[in-house]
């Protein structure tokens, strides 16, 4: 399941609810400024409450700084990252 996630999730075998959070992880990663109101809403649907949103939305958003900072310092990949031109 793992590797399939790694893959594309979109292709893996996922609950609706977890694809649901792989969307919206998806959207606020690559388009952040494309997400509106419905993004939430998309959640709500499948029974995240308001907590385990703004869980989700902190983590996403952690992650998504730490790579930036990363990236724009120049630090160096741990050996089992991919070089980000190979992505």
């Amino acid at each position: 399941m793992v590797e399939a996630v790694k893959d594309d999730y979109r292709k893996a075998d996922l609950l609706p609810a977890d694809r649901a959070l792989c969307d919206y992880a998806f959207k606020l990663t690559r388009d952040p400024g494309a997400m509106t109101q419905a993004d939430v809403a998309a959640l709500r649907e499948h029974s995240f409450d308001d907590r385990a949103i703004h869980d989700a939305a902190q983590t996403i958003a952690y992650f998504n700084y730490i790579n930036r900072i990363a990236d724009g310092l120049g630090v160096d990949l741990e050996p089992e990252m991919p070089h980000a031109s190979l992505r």
